[in-house]
């Protein structure tokens, strides 16, 4: 359901492009690790693996699952909900490791959080924690890197900011874009796999950015 809705409410406030590399494939039981900028963004990237075939599960804030409506929709659709900060942290690995044995796509948001640059423009991924990196030695899952860049122009910076972006985006429509990168096998220790997957998803946003002509992927 949440990608069908995506479906409708994405090309409502933007519009959206996709591009992958050659080779890219989402195979089933796939880590899909992706750059974290806006509260707009998890709609965009699935809205954008959808038009390649895939509905990801989702690992997101655990306050989402007390929004009503949205809350249930979550649960009952087996979304991951991962509370920051303590031991119950472990339990959303557990579960996104079910949800890989069962041959679903995972999403996960490694940087853990959103900016907190109140500006509109694009901006390398962050550091990553080391989430991405247990579950992939727990599971062996290959990595897809996905980069997206212009959700920032929809929602960002202050709460009065970002409401009036989601109001007005109807109407100005920027333009959005998706770009997943082919998957990799990611070995070597926790540090070097974290490490790897960031190089990755970096590089599929400049990509995603520069096809915006965002100033901070074309000095890159």
């Amino acid at each position: 359901m949440l990608s069908r809705i995506a479906d409708v409410l994405v090309p409502a406030v933007g519009r959206l492009t996709v591009t992958t590399d050659p080779g890219t494939e989402l195979a089933p039981g796939s880590i899909v690790a992706a750059n974290h900028t806006s509260l707009a963004d998890p709609a965009i990237v699935t809205a954008a693996l959808h038009r390649l075939g895939a509905e990801p599960v989702i690992m997101a804030a655990a306050g989402l699952w007390r929004v009503p409506v949205l809350g249930r929709a979550l649960a009952r659709e087996g979304h991951i909900p991962v509370v920051r900060g303590d031991r119950r942290a472990a339990a959303a690995l557990d579960a996104a490791a079910e949800a890989l044995e069962r041959g679903r796509l995972v999403l996960i948001y490694a940087e853990g959080g959103l900016p907190r640059r109140r500006d509109a423009a694009e901006a390398a991924p962050g550091a990553f924690r080391s989430g991405l990196a247990r579950l992939v030695e727990r599971t062996g899952a290959p990595v897809v890197p996905v980069g997206q860049a212009g959700a920032r122009r929809i929602t960002s910076g202050s709460t009065a900011k970002q409401l009036a972006g989601l109001l007005t985006a109807p109407v100005r429509r920027p333009d959005l874009h998706v770009h997943v990168g082919a998957p990799l096998e990611l070995t070597g220790d926790r540090a070097v796999r974290t490490a790897r997957a960031r190089t990755a998803v970096t590089t599929a946003w400049r990509t995603a950015a520069a096809q915006l002509r965002e100033p901070a992927a074309l000095a890159a």
